[in-house]
């Protein structure tokens, strides 16, 4: 329990910390993807939406994923407070408080991540699909 007390902070806030530098690069090398794809070298629409789609389930993935990862700081935080209180004997106001606030603090961590990663994938999202409507259109052009 002493190691988790010890580095609770460290493991939750690094993981997502980590999550969210893995969602900014694939956000990044999506948007700047989806800038310079030349729609006129794809023969078929599902080879099409397979590259304009690459990378996004990740950033999905870390959206929804990253609040469970702050919930899960939360709990043992909560876990670690109690367990402190009751080794200790006393129980003091403040120290549950703190207990407490510092356990939140992952919870709002994890909603710093998810938030911005899902109103990405939202955008990369809108953005594969006007390509996929302006390849379509070209190719319904051609044809007539």
């Amino acid at each position: 329990m002493e190691f988790l007390q010890a580095n609770l902070d460290y493991l939750v806030l690094g993981t997502l910390g980590f999550m969210s530098f893995v969602m900014l690069a694939l956000v990044i090398e999506r948007y700047l993807y989806l800038r310079k794809v030349s729609l006129q070298q794809f023969d078929h629409i599902e080879t099409l939406k397979i590259d304009l789609t690459r990378n996004l389930t990740t950033i999905s993935s870390i959206g929804s994923n990253a609040p469970y990862v702050g919930l899960l700081g939360t709990v043992l935080g909560i876990l670690v407070t109690f367990y402190t209180m009751g080794q200790g004997g006393k129980i003091e106001v403040n120290a549950i408080m703190l207990g407490l606030a510092l356990a939140l603090k992952a919870t709002a961590a994890g909603l710093l991540v998810a938030i911005p990663a899902i109103m990405f994938y939202n955008g990369l999202l809108r953005k594969v699909e006007v390509l996929t409507a302006r390849w379509q259109a070209m190719r319904d052009g051609k044809s007539a």
